[in-house]
């Protein structure tokens, strides 16, 4: 059995970000090596993305780089 870290970090976008661009970068992200898991809850946070991830394997740098070439606006939750 393998100890495998999981971290998670939150992603504000910008408030006028599409469902259809919401669905293009949740699909961008599950393609990440590292990423364990990719959730948007519209009801309560519909411009807030929580992505579950693997630090050994990618970084939260990299994480929001990636969202960053779908929303140039988004943001870190705490920075």
């Amino acid at each position: 059995m393998s100890d495998v870290s999981i971290a998670d970090i939150m992603i504000h976008l910008h408030p006028d970000t599409s469902t259809a661009d919401k669905e293009t970068l949740e699909q961008a992200l599950r393609e990440l090596e590292g990423v364990v898991s990719v959730h948007f809850n519209h009801a309560d946070h519909p411009h807030a993305v929580v992505i579950a991830y693997n630090p050994d394997a990618i970084s939260s740098g990299s994480v929001l780089g990636e969202v960053r070439k779908h929303d140039g606006d988004a943001v870190m939750a705490g920075f």
